[in-house]
């Protein structure tokens, strides 16, 4: 509850310089101050009149004045010098991230000058600084002598901080949110370890700050021992640069570089970084990665991403990216509530062994069209598309591959009817125009126009129950009959080699994921599906379903699980159980329980664990230049064992060949003060270009500087007696 002012409040008022003073008012009457047009406000449970011009405020006692805030024992308000003695402990907040912490002060009457004895800054909740005095100059600067500062928390006045910065003088600036050490010493665990003479670093409320950033130790058996010393440049509060030289005892020189501008209608940012280095002795390396966005009129949005390498090993050799095909576009889409434009432009570059950038299509445009309607007289919904693609090889030897360009028009329409006893009947019915123009090829070349009419019927009967525990069931069995011409020409299929069956195309006119192939022939796809919701908090999805074919027209290869008259059988499973636990799994097998695929996916995500990992299975498909059958294990998971250690582990082994492909290991230690985070990692995979290679790395990074870390909340307890 709020005290009342103490009942000499009109004479505080009076000496303050105040107006008048409303009589009942809840707090004592405000007064505005020479400097700024700010009312200085004082609360205390005792107010007296000493000598003429001297006010005496005794018992929890509180000055305000704007954003100030300011709490003691005692307070003696001198009119003559218009200065507050103050006598401690004293307590006084400059906004919302300054602290200061005093025996006792003398300052002026609106807090903005003064000095502070014995006292103690605290910045953010974070850096804490101790001095033998402060004093506040012109309300922006807070001058410090003989100090201490540090994040680490101790839990006596005996005990030395984890590290601690010792200086003859910090000054902070609050307007530019700045600390200036004067003959600084940087000691970790009381031993000195180094000195600065002067020393610029931004108080913890900085997000952007020109200086250096959290240095890198980087250890390979390609590269040798490292060092990275990244430099980060502000340039305006809209756009900023990050230098990182790295040089290592191979000899490597190289400069990485990070560019950001933020712009009225969008974004653009830029990496990449150039090198000489002895594993590829007198050539200059680099690479560049470009990519940004922008708002443009009438809804449309244009986005570009440039990727670049000067050869296929740079990207592993200094752990920049694991890819292995580079793909620079430029898109322009616009997506409204009936209406989605698409245009891409797509150049390809391959970094792989097995491929040529001469066969492999190097420049893929796109452009496409779609609305939706809802016709007035047959009702449903009802869609309309148009689209263009094209791509180009570089290579006209027919051996090599064929260039294509296709336009297409399409149109479907759905309408659903829910009937007497719940059953929902859904009927689609489709449309495709198709026109290629095909060259470099012997067997397809020329023009052609395909056209691909497609009806289905459906039936859905999903069946709810609550059972007496409150969980509820849901039961849903699903018949689809659906027919699509058959196309006795044929075209070459380009866009649409990759096949996934799976319960999310269960139920879908085609499988194919283009438009070169599209699925044809009358079949049947049946599936049924339940899900259980229990009120314990766990939650279980299963779907069941098959494709039975009147003929097999030969579309689908062996390992896709979808060739012969009919499918293999599909099963998927989740399970979501309580502490962000989930399971799924997804399995293709025959009628002799024979697996073409199984996917199996683990993720926990609790307060001490995270795991993700995931086991495949998959046979060989030479359709999809998979000669080989496919098993593979990855894991990446994490583990605090303690409050501020995290073990870190990452995995991916294959198998087929019986060895690891890549694996890693990290240990983290986390406080209040500083983050420790040590890393192992190996990749064994090899190519003519590309050499299996070890990495460690460490990086120690120091809280208190620039804005909060996310380790506060792993601060030592002090153990209380």
């Amino acid at each position: 509850m709020r005290r009342a002012p103490a009942p000499l409040a009109v004479l505080t008022a009076a000496l303050l310089g105040a107006g008048t003073l409303t009589p009942g008012a809840a707090t004592s009457q405000t007064a505005p101050t020479a400097s700024a047009d700010l009312p200085t406000t004082l609360i205390a449970d005792r107010v007296s009149v000493g000598e003429l011009n001297r006010l005496v405020a005794e018992g929890n006692v509180e000055v305000l004045h704007g954003q100030t805030r300011l709490s003691a024992a005692r307070i003696v308000y001198d009119r003559d010098g218009d200065r507050l003695t103050i006598e401690g402990p004293i307590l006084l907040t400059t906004g919302d991230d300054t602290v200061l912490v005093a025996d006792s002060a003398a300052l002026s009457r609106d807090l903005s000058e003064g000095i502070l004895r014995s006292a103690r800054m605290v910045l953010n909740r974070q850096l804490q600084i101790a001095a033998a005095d402060i004093q506040r100059v012109s309300g922006r600067y807070t001058t410090l002598d003989r100090t201490v500062a540090s994040a680490c928390r101790v839990c006596s006045e005996s005990e030395v901080p984890l590290w601690q910065i010792r200086a003859q003088r910090i000054v902070h600036d609050e307007q530019e949110r700045q600390l200036y050490f004067n003959h600084a010493r940087f000691e970790l665990m009381g031993v000195p370890v180094f000195y600065l003479p002067h020393l610029r670093v931004p108080d913890p409320s900085v997000e952007r700050a020109t200086g250096f950033l959290t240095p890198k130790l980087r250890v390979t058996d390609r590269l040798g021992t490292g060092l990275k010393l990244p430099y980060f440049l502000t340039l305006g509060d809209h756009q900023d640069l990050l230098i990182t030289p790295y040089v290592s005892t191979s000899q490597t020189r190289t400069v990485e570089l990070r560019y950001r501008r933020a712009l009225r209608n969008g974004d653009i940012e830029a990496q990449g970084a150039i090198s000489r280095d002895d594993l590829r002795p007198g050539e200059t390396r680099y690479y560049l990665f470009a990519g940004g966005g922008f708002d443009l009129p009438r809804d449309f949005r244009l986005d570009f991403d440039i990727e670049g390498v000067s050869d296929p090993a740079y990207l592993l050799d200094y752990d920049y990216s694991d890819k292995d095909r580079l793909d620079s576009a430029l898109s322009l889409t616009r997506a409204r509530r009936d209406e989605l434009i698409a245009a891409d432009l797509v150049y390809f570059e391959t970094l792989r062994e097995s491929e040529s950038n001469q066969t492999i299509p190097f420049l893929v445009g796109d452009l496409s069209y779609t609305r939706r309607l809802e016709p007035p007289v047959i009702g449903g919904i009802a869609g309309f598309t148009l689209a263009a693609h094209d791509h180009q090889r570089r290579s006209s030897d027919p051996a090599d591959g064929l260039d294509l360009a296709r336009f297409s028009a399409g149109l479907d329409w759905r309408r659903d009817w829910v009937l007497g006893n719940g059953v929902v009947l859904g009927v689609l019915g489709a449309l495709d125009i198709d026109h290629f123009r095909i060259g470099d090829d012997t067997v397809f070349e020329g023009n052609r126009t395909r056209t691909t009419p497609a009806a289905s019927v459906e039936l859905r009967w999903p069946l709810v129950k609550a059972g007496a525990d409150g969980a509820t069931h849901v039961l849903e069995p699903v018949a689809q009959l659906v027919w699509s011409r058959e196309d006795r020409d044929g075209v070459p299929n380009e866009d649409s080699v990759l096949v996934e069956f799976d319960e999310a195309n269960l139920f879908s006119l085609t499988r194919f994921a283009g438009e070169d192939m599209r699925e044809e022939g009358l079949r049947a796809n049946l599936g049924l599906g339940w899900t259980r919701h229990d009120p314990a908090g766990w939650s279980m999805a299963l779907m069941v379903g098959r494709i039975w074919r009147e003929t097999d027209p030969g579309q689908f290869a062996p390992g896709s699980g979808l060739d012969g008259h009919s499918s293999d059988w599909l099963a998927a499973l989740r399970l979501d159980l309580p502490g962000n636990l989930s399971l799924s799994n997804r399995a293709l097998f025959d009628d002799g329980f024979d697996f073409t695929r199984n996917d199996l996916r683990i993720a926990w995500n609790a307060d001490r664990v995270a795991l993700a990992s995931s086991l495949l299975w998959a046979e060989a498909n030479p359709a999809e230049n998979r000669p080989e059958d496919r098993s593979e294990w990855v894991m990446d998971a994490a583990y605090r064992f303690r409050d501020n250690w995290t073990g870190k582990t990452d995995w991916r082994y294959d198998f087929v060949a019986e060895r690891a492909a890549r694996a890693g290991i990290g240990l983290e230690y986390r406080n209040e003060c500083v983050t420790v985070d040590l890393s192992l990692s190996r990749r064994f995979t090899s190519s003519t270009s590309v050499e299996p290679t070890t990495d460690f790395g460490v990086t120690v990074s120091l809280a208190g500087f620039g804005a909060r870390g996310d380790g506060a909340g792993l601060a030592r307890r002090c153990a209380r007696f």
